[in-house]
């Protein structure tokens, strides 16, 4: 059982790095757009704001509705990138 938890870990922490390599063609930061912020490949959206819709309640289908120039895959970029922020934040 034991062994069976940490295959199923190691699964899903191969595919997050995976996956984590795959948004730096999605995520951009341009000096020139939004104070360079981190934005979704050449629109205004940031990552700030995608992350807002979500914590606000909304959902990946209502975002997608509002914002058709998004995909699936920019909101998990979005997420991707946070996280990997998060983890690379140095603490005093």
């Amino acid at each position: 059982m034991v062994q069976k938890k940490i295959c199923l870990f190691a699964l899903a922490k191969n595919k997050t790095k995976n996956y984590m390599n795959k948004y730096n063609n999605i995520i951009r930061i341009n000096p020139e757009k939004r104070f360079g912020k981190p934005c979704v490949r050449d629109t205004r959206i940031t990552v700030y704001d995608v992350l807002g819709w979500l914590s606000a309640g909304m959902t990946y289908d209502e975002i997608l509705v509002d914002f058709p120039e998004l995909t699936r895959q920019d909101i998990l970029a979005c997420l991707a990138f946070a996280a990997k922020r998060e983890r690379t934040l140095q603490y005093a």
